[in-house]
């Protein structure tokens, strides 16, 4: 178990999937049962005919972080609650910590209330596919250039290559 993942009292973050719009719902089942749970949201403007109004929604829509030791019961107890899917690791059956700098991280971007938008996780040299905007379908390779995100389209035949600069936001890994 790294040192990251772990905290001084023996308890780990682990991610918990959960039914679609029941995040806030098994967040409150938790924490009455004396599970410290933690589900990141974000404000967003909800407009209806009659009316617009601040609405907390979910940043990571159907996830949930719980903060528990390891162990069999504790885990146990997490899954048997209304609305609980599974916890996430690499190895199915078997939960995988999340590091402690990445959930303080996520702790404070999201007290400071400012205008946070999911990022995709892609990583440079990753093959990527356009799903909105103009190049909608287009596939190429994710890389960077002075902090921007680039599209790149290669043609082999002719060992070649072009780039766009494109939004993050508009890709979609393959």
């Amino acid at each position: 178990m790294g040192a990251l993942a772990e905290n001084h009292d023996g308890l780990y973050w682990f991610a918990v999937h959960v039914r679609s719009n029941h995040e806030a719902r098994v967040v409150s089942r938790l924490t009455d049962a004396g599970i410290e749970a933690f589900l990141p949201v974000v404000e967003r403007l909800r407009k209806w005919a009659d009316r617009k109004k601040l609405v907390d929604f979910p940043l990571f829509p159907g996830y949930i972080f719980v903060h528990i030791p390891r162990s069999y019961d504790t885990i146990l107890a997490v899954l048997k609650k209304q609305g609980v899917v599974r916890f996430l690791g690499m190895i199915p059956g078997e939960p995988e910590p999340v590091p402690e700098e990445q959930i303080d991280a996520l702790k404070k971007i999201v007290a400071m209330k400012a205008e946070i938008d999911p990022y995709p996780y892609l990583k440079e040299g990753q093959r990527i596919r356009v799903k909105r905007g103009a190049l909608k379908g287009a596939f190429g390779i994710l890389t960077q250039k002075a902090g921007q995100h680039l599209l790149v389209v290669s043609v082999d035949i002719l060992q070649q290559g072009v780039s766009i600069k494109i939004d993050a936001s508009d890709v979609e890994a393959l």
